[in-house]
């Protein structure tokens, strides 16, 4: 049967009926893709496999959720959708609305948006809002304007949104036949970890798996709340999708970080770059630097032992390469081979690199 997005797909166990219109862009079903290289690089004995989030419609998991939000705001009669966002949000938001036939209003932080996910939100129709402040700031005029205005929130606050993506813990244990031993996750707004626990422990519940993972969160050291242990005003941190210092899922990140018996740790921008190019260059696998920070903690963590050998390791990359091109390419070392339309300059291009 043709695939057609998480809500027909998992109907029975999200919030909605047989009235209920839905609206998808055939989201989610991505590819878990074990690593080959990087273990034998680092010279450890574990299974690391990395779900693709960047290969939804949008390039991000955003689109989990926000297929539920948007489907949950039409149905309540809503002809406006609100959100803050560092990106992808915004773009999931715009892409969303447009398919429902309704209006999207986003508020980014100025100058603190990859243009990729900018390009995204414009082109799909969304009504930008740019403010003079960080996402933080974004969040509290959203909730502020949303009581005297006709819209609905679409950040992870919209309980819809979660919903939606516990909906790649269901997609994991199906595609492995099992629950990893630990999931790592990158963590700004602190959604996402939480709704995987959901849909981990949803799954326990309903007899699929007998175990569920430990949760293990990163962040990147400039934006770091859950580290610090208290919100962070002015976070900064070249992983854009997680600059966030007032996390809106906080308790809910700390109860699935309790209950799973994991832990929350940090990396600098420098570990999430270089994460980032060891993806690319060693596995094929191109994501935009935020996602990253998931990989440069876990391999951190096999390589000092606090991830055993033998363990069955799950990394979410929450988006794609190309919402950041600028900072990739920033990354790349080399220079463009300039030559002569010559077969001899091409031959000695080729010897010359090999």
């Amino acid at each position: 049967m043709r695939y057609t997005g998480i809500i027909e797909n998992y109907k029975d166990r999200l919030p909605v009926s047989e009235s209920t219109r839905i609206i998808s862009l055939g989201e989610g079903n991505t590819p878990l893709i074990r690593l080959d290289n990087i273990p034998r690089e680092i010279e450890k004995a574990v299974d690391i496999y990395i779900k693709y989030e960047g290969l939804n419609p949008t390039g991000s998991f955003k689109d989990r959720g926000m297929t539920m939000a948007v489907t949950k705001a039409v149905e309540s009669g809503s002809k406006a959708i609100i959100c803050a966002s560092t990106g992808n949000t915004s773009a999931a938001a715009a892409a969303y609305a447009a398919r429902a036939g309704i209006k999207a209003f986003v508020l980014i932080p100025e100058g603190k948006i990859a243009l990729g996910k900018l390009a995204q939100a414009m082109i799909h129709g969304a009504v930008i809002i740019q403010i003079k402040g960080n996402f933080d700031d974004g969040m509290r005029l959203v909730k502020e304007v949303a009581e005297h205005a006709p819209v609905s929130i679409v950040n992870s606050i919209n309980p819809y949104r979660l919903q939606g993506q516990k909906t790649a813990a269901f997609e994991i244990i199906e595609q492995l036949g099992f629950a990893p031993d630990y999931h790592c996750l990158p963590v700004g707004n602190a959604g996402n970890i939480s709704a995987h626990w959901m849909g981990y422990t949803e799954y326990k519940d309903y007899g699929k798996v007998n175990n569920t993972p430990r949760m293990v969160g990163y962040q990147a050291a400039g934006a770091a709340p859950f580290i610090k242990g208290s919100m962070v005003d002015k976070p900064d941190t070249i992983a854009t999708a997680i600059r966030i210092g007032h996390p809106q899922s906080w308790d809910l990140a700390w109860n699935a970080q309790k209950e799973s018996d994991g832990w929350f740790d940090s990396c600098t921008d420098d570990e999430i770059l270089e994460a980032q190019k060891l993806l690319t260059e060693k596995e094929g696998i191109f994501c935009e630097p935020a996602s990253a920070t998931s990989i440069a903690g876990a391999v951190r963590d096999i390589k000092n032992g606090k991830i055993p050998e033998g363990s069955k390791v799950v990394c979410t990359l929450t988006g794609h390469g190309l919402k950041d091109p600028d900072t990739a390419i920033s990354q790349c070392s080399s220079d463009m081979i300039n030559i002569n339309p010559i077969m001899e300059e091409v031959r000695d291009a080729i010897i010359n690199n090999m």
